[in-house]
């Protein structure tokens, strides 16, 4: 269905992705992994044909469909959910509406009939040119399956939460029904429900799927294959089966090059050990007599060195050399001691708040104690974010109370990313939040890989993985008891997801976190809180195990 062959691409002088083969056939299901800027969202944008390689070839069948969900696709200041799914379905949503118009204009008498007739023929091409009713039927049993009605469409996208926000992306690409399905981070946002309807969706689908998410979880219930891209080499690797099954191969690819080092080493050590025995033994003998013919045997011995000598050094430049394992420069976390605060962290009583006539929150009583690590789930859109932001004093209930303990000290990581000022450089945007010379913030940015001239960049000009890397270095810089995190794994490669939870299990103070990776709920909440109709109650962590549910 679709081959990559050689695939090279360049940012001006920075290799990106080196001599890519592979292909994809109907019905892989393809997760991809790797760092963030190893070249993911290249590889996606290369297969799409938004941008054209430097070297190598991609090969298509001459029908094939390819359906592309980008990152940051819902970026449309102003714009209503119309405005949003009219982008992958080639403004089906706008030329629906101009037909209707056209047809209202057709029945009126007072519009010259000729025109409108033409104006009509015109609409109704463009509508269905643009997929027409079957695509309109299908893109309307999307939206009403995941929970975004018909009648929302003139919503603004402003007042839609993240997870909302990619539903609609989704619904509006697979209304195309697409041969080969690119999604770039569609994980991101979306609560427990919607990840396992999506992973039904996705399994009974009949193209195929290449697929960018870090969450190990949901690779798990989808993918058969896994591609992983090496941002050190530039090259791809395949391995067969879900992410569980690749993690057991790396490691035992990674015992198995390190044993093969560790070997390789010592014969090495033993052969130079040889050598430099025989060369003394061979100038000992040498020096040592005047006799031609012990003399000739020592040079006889010595050629003999020098021959072994000449294979090693062969050895070592050749192919067959295994290089050292890398220990590859991570993500250096790691929280500052919390300081003490009360026993009673956080207090609500009585909660209640409203959007408008929309009640969000209705009557909730929450008690979080020190040291508590709780998760809180449930669909999006139902006030998670709106509660974290009641915490932070951003947000004050309609009813009711939310008080915080005696020396309580906040730290919040928006879902959105909006705390951040993008007209503001890296550099400039920590020295806001604590004091230290550039020096010092410097230091403290390069454990957050903000090295070099990195840290002079503005943060509109980031990735979203750069951005959430930010955001995590400025918690740290801050200080605080109490971390109010509201989706922090968002945008974050998988390496630095593992290297953030396992700073969270160090940190000694109190954790609310809204999370949607069971990985880390599983490894990192000692409660479980399900925020669904307005109301909290407490869940088993049993039931947030995958459920696979069919579309």
């Amino acid at each position: 269905m679709l081959t990559l062959s050689h695939l090279s691409k360049r940012y001006g002088d920075n290799l990106i992705l080196d001599s890519i083969t592979v292909s994809i056939s109907r019905g892989d299901r393809i997760g991809l992994v790797g760092t963030n800027g190893s070249g993911k969202t290249t590889l996606l944008a290369l297969l799409a044909g938004d941008i054209e390689p430097d070297g190598g070839a991609i090969s298509r069948t001459p029908t094939m469909r390819i359906g592309y969900l980008r990152q940051g696709f819902a970026d449309l200041p102003g714009g209503t959910l119309a405005d949003l799914l009219d982008i992958p379905t080639s403004g089906l949503l706008r030329a629906s509406r101009a037909l209707d118009a056209a047809s209202v204009a057709l029945a009126d008498d007072s519009h010259d009939a000729a025109d409108a007739a033409s104006v009509y023929d015109d609409a109704l091409d463009r509508f269905e040119a643009a997929g027409g009713y079957e695509k309109l039927d299908a893109l309307t049993a999307l939206l009403d399956r995941l929970g975004l009605p018909e009648s929302d469409l003139t919503r603004p996208l402003a007042t839609l939460s993240g997870g909302q926000k990619t539903r609609a992306g989704l619904a509006g690409l697979l209304a195309t029904r697409p041969d080969l399905l690119l999604l770039d981070e569609p994980t991101n946002h979306l609560d427990l429900d919607a990840l396992d309807w999506l992973a039904g969706f996705l399994t009974a689908y009949d193209g195929a799927l290449l697929i960018v998410s870090h969450d190990r979880g949901f690779l798990d219930q989808i993918a058969s294959t896994i591609f992983e891209l090496d941002a050190g080499t530039h090259s791809l690797t395949s391995y067969t089966g879900n992410y569980s099954d690749y993690l057991t191969a790396k490691q035992a690819a990674k015992e198995a090059q390190v044993d093969a080092y560790e070997r390789q080493r010592r014969d090495i050590a033993r052969v130079e050990r040889d050598i430099r025995q025989t060369q003394g033994a061979a100038k000992g003998i040498e020096t040592g007599t005047n006799n031609d013919h012990w003399r000739r045997i020592a040079k006889k011995v010595a050629r003999t060195a020098k021959v072994r000598e000449r294979k090693l050094g062969r050895l070592l430049d050749s192919e067959e050399r295994i290089d050292k394992p890398e220990q590859r420069w991570g993500l250096a976390l790691a929280f500052n001691e919390a300081a003490d605060g009360a026993r009673d962290v956080v207090q609500l009583d009585g909660v209640t708040f409203r959007f408008g006539d929309t009640t969000i929150l209705q009557n909730l009583d929450f008690h979080l104690r020190h040291g508590e690590r709780v998760a809180l789930i449930g669909p999006n859109g139902a006030g998670k974010s709106t509660l974290i932001r009641i915490l932070t004093g951003e947000l004050t209930p309609d009813e009711g109370t939310a008080r915080l303990g005696t020396g309580v000290s906040v730290g919040h990581f928006a879902q959105e990313q909006e705390t951040l000022d993008v007209e503001r450089t890296v550099l400039a945007q920590a020295r806001a939040v604590a004091a230290g010379s550039e020096t010092e913030m410097r230091t403290f940015l390069h454990r957050f890989l903000f090295g070099g001239e990195m840290v002079h960049r503005r943060i509109a000009d980031l990735s979203y993985g750069e951005r959430a890397r930010l955001m995590l270095a400025l918690l740290v810089l801050r200080g605080a008891n109490l971390l109010l995190l509201d989706e922090p794994l968002n945008h974050l490669d998988i390496d630095a997801r593992e290297q953030f939870e396992e700073a969270l299990g160090q940190f000694e103070g109190t954790l609310l976190m809204v999370l949607h990776d069971r990985f880390a709920i599983e490894r990192l909440a000692t409660r479980v809180v399900e925020l669904r109709c307005g109301t909290l109650r407490e869940i088993d962590p049993a039931t947030i195990r995958p459920r696979v549910q069919t579309p």
